[in-house]
């Protein structure tokens, strides 16, 4: 029987379990299924996700600046599609923005799976983000003083004195859109379609690589380790502690980590946050073990689990919406910014992906339909009912094991 055992470097005190999987050979590899997202090879760390934290920032500040009415179009646009070494972004972070070679845009809808054979979608959809940021210079800041009305861009207060929206003349806030379509766009679609994909995990001669334990060239990991970190990065890269990153969950930034947090706290769908974490750390376990069938296995919970993250918030927000409406006096900026929320969510529907399968739940054409039901009158939100919202959220839920009632709570 071919039995190896995988060995972890772990703080002291945490408990760990033995997890028994089958091998492609039928013998048994026995791995240690840690507690802690921590990994180590000659006493040195393996795990290495700078870059995945260096977009996050990035994009938290890119949303901000969608709401800064001194910049320009292309200002924001150049922070979108950053160049090493443009001063773009504040910097004021330890990962070096401006120096860094990375960018938000370049990382767009470009995953293996979904976008390599698929430039057509992919191009199209860095359109919508280019889009949407011209639309926020070209519409909403010269009607930043402007109140908005039914086709008319500016500004929205909620009731009693409460948060100042900016929307266009649809009512819809681009900075919403813009920062909640990323999320599937490029967190979710990086994770599920790319870095977690057998194509690149197991690419070239990554698994003779990792089986020989032959690590890249001037860096202590493999480079399958290092593309299931790239993934981790996704969800944990700005955790407080990213090796317990639980612990501060839905607190660390904006995108997907945050709603990991607002699932997680909806006591329907309770445990949610440990099954991602778990997922990826046994994962990674599995990987220095040389078990790729296991590896396999919590890709596809993964793919699961977070796909389910992105449907729960789609139909949670577009309920919302809908209460809004329902109520005795309807407060517009309350619902117009849910449902842009809601529309930024619907949006990642096309990214998110029906686990052991190589079909997203929804096709880009599906969700194109989703979104002109809901802003297709002629004044967009002005127009939405309660029976639009209800029926797009039950066209959601219908592929999912939760119900709109679940969701939207």
């Amino acid at each position: 029987m071919n039995k190896i055992k995988l060995i972890l470097a772990l703080f002291i005190g945490i408990s760990i379990s033995l997890v028994s999987c089958g091998d492609d050979d039928g013998g048994t590899l026995s791995i240690i299924d840690p507690e802690t997202y921590v990994f180590e090879r000659d006493g040195v760390s393996t795990v290495s996700f700078s870059g995945q934290s260096t977009r996050i920032l990035m994009a938290e500040e890119i949303v901000s600046a969608l709401s800064d009415k001194t910049l320009n179009e292309d200002n924001i646009h150049s922070m979108y599609s950053h160049v090493e070494g443009a001063n773009d972004f504040e910097d004021a972070t330890n990962f070096g923005l401006n120096a860094s070679d990375k960018s938000v845009r370049n990382k767009t809808a470009a995953s293996t799976d979904f976008f390599a054979a698929n430039t057509t979608d992919a191009t199209a959809i860095k359109e919508d983000f280019d889009s949407w940021i011209a639309g926020q210079v070209v519409e909403v800041f010269p009607n930043w003083e402007t109140e908005a009305s039914e086709g008319q861009a500016g500004f929205i207060q909620e009731a009693g004195g409460g948060s100042i929206r900016y929307v266009n003349a649809k009512g819809l806030e681009y900075n919403q859109m813009f920062g909640k379509s990323l999320i599937g766009a490029l967190m979710v679609d990086q994770i599920l379609n790319n870095y977690v994909s057998t194509l690149v995990l197991d690419a070239g001669t990554n698994q003779e690589d990792n089986n020989a334990q032959t690590v890249a060239d001037g860096k202590s990991y493999t480079n399958m380790e290092h593309k299931w970190d790239e993934a981790y990065g996704y969800a944990y890269g700005t955790a407080v502690n990213t090796t317990t990153p639980n612990t501060t969950i839905g607190a660390d930034d904006s995108f997907l980590n945050k709603y990991i947090g607002r699932v997680e706290g909806d006591d329907d769908f309770e445990g949610i946050a440990d099954d991602i974490f778990n997922a990826f750390k046994l994962g990674r376990a599995a990987i220095v073990a040389g078990d790729y069938s296991t590896r396999d296995v919590q890709a596809e919970i993964l793919r699961e689990k977070i796909s389910t993250i992105i449907a729960v918030r789609a139909v949670y927000y577009l309920q919302q919406g809908k209460n809004g409406l329902e109520a005795s006096t309807v407060d517009y900026a309350s619902v117009f910014h849910d449902l842009s929320e809601g529309y930024g969510f619907i949006y990642s529907l096309q990214f998110i992906r029906i686990a052991n399968s190589e079909l997203p739940y929804f096709s880009r054409a599906e969700v194109e339909d989703l979104l002109n039901d809901l802003i297709g009158g002629t004044n967009g939100l002005w127009d939405v009912t309660t029976t639009t919202l209800d029926d797009i959220s039950n066209e959601i839920a219908a592929k999912f094991a939760f119900t709109v009632e679940q969701a939207g709570s």
